[in-house]
């Protein structure tokens, strides 16, 4: 396996410095990076500068709204780039199961996927907790979208974080999706579930105070990284990815940035 970086993490920087930034990735050691957004550059800026860094575009987190402006477009904007993965990355309460437009989403998800595999990339879908809430029938709600979509037309990228924190072992879970699983979310925390967590992803505008929860680098909280990085590779996993949303310890953005790496050179083998 390769190991990436969801350029999410460092953000800001890209936003200053989108060239410089992916410099600073390659220099760290990381494999690829996972975008999510292009910061104002065209799809041939952005494969010319990985290009040029020699990073590879792995793969791109695309919300499901975006896509349907323009399936086609987006798709082969990220095919310019040389994307081998789109990653619809979060549905918001109003598309998710047991919502009047959730049939409608799913229905979509099939054309996109269809669209993507016509392009040679293949669509994912990434999780959260919210997806380990129960169906009426008893199975989780993440797993009842990839009954529903066919593994042709999606294939998982599985947040071993958020899988913890939705109460499963992510090593069990990861290894479920054998098969279905190219690229798998490397992410570790610290502490536990707590009502406004959401502040930390950008998405809940309350302010997380319980203080309970708080993303760190690789290693420097609980998950258990080298069982993870087995498990994805059991599962046939191309990639793991290393994302910390929010920086921690007083680090940087690209300081945990590096200490993940330099975690996984250190005491993992992938």
């Amino acid at each position: 396996m390769k190991l990436g970086l969801q350029l999410y993490s460092v953000r800001e920087d890209l936003e200053k410095d989108f060239l410089g930034t992916l410099k600073k990735v390659k220099a760290m050691g990381y494999d690829g990076g996972e975008l999510a957004g292009l910061y104002g550059n065209s799809a041939s800026e952005v494969r010319a500068m990985f290009e040029e860094v020699g990073l590879v575009p792995i793969s791109a987190h695309v919300s499901y709204q975006d896509l349907m402006l323009d399936i086609e477009g987006t798709v082969k904007a990220y095919k310019e780039i040389g994307c081998q993965y789109i990653v619809i990355p979060y549905l918001p309460q109003d598309l998710r199961y047991g919502s009047e437009k959730y049939p409608k989403l799913v229905e979509d998800m099939k054309v996109i996927g269809k669209v993507c595999n016509e392009n040679g990339i293949t669509l994912l879908y990434h999780n959260h907790d919210f997806e380990f809430e129960r169906t009426e029938d008893g199975e989780y709600v993440l797993d009842a979208l990839y009954t529903e979509i066919t593994a042709d037309l999606l294939k998982t990228e599985i947040d071993t974080c958020w899988v913890n924190v939705g109460g499963e072992n992510p090593c069990d879970y990861v290894r479920k999706y054998t098969g279905r699983a190219p690229v798998v979310h490397l992410k570790d925390f610290h502490g536990s579930k707590s009502e406004n967590m959401y502040k930390l992803i950008g998405i809940d505008s309350t302010e997380e105070q319980s203080n309970t929860f708080e993303f760190r680098p690789l290693g420097y909280g609980v998950q258990k990284i080298q069982d993870i990085v087995d498990a994805a590779r059991d599962a046939g996993a191309l990639w793991v990815i290393a994302e910390q949303d929010e920086p921690s310890m007083g680090k940087s953005r690209l300081e945990c940035a590096q200490m993940s790496i330099d975690y996984m050179k250190k005491n993992i083998k992938y």
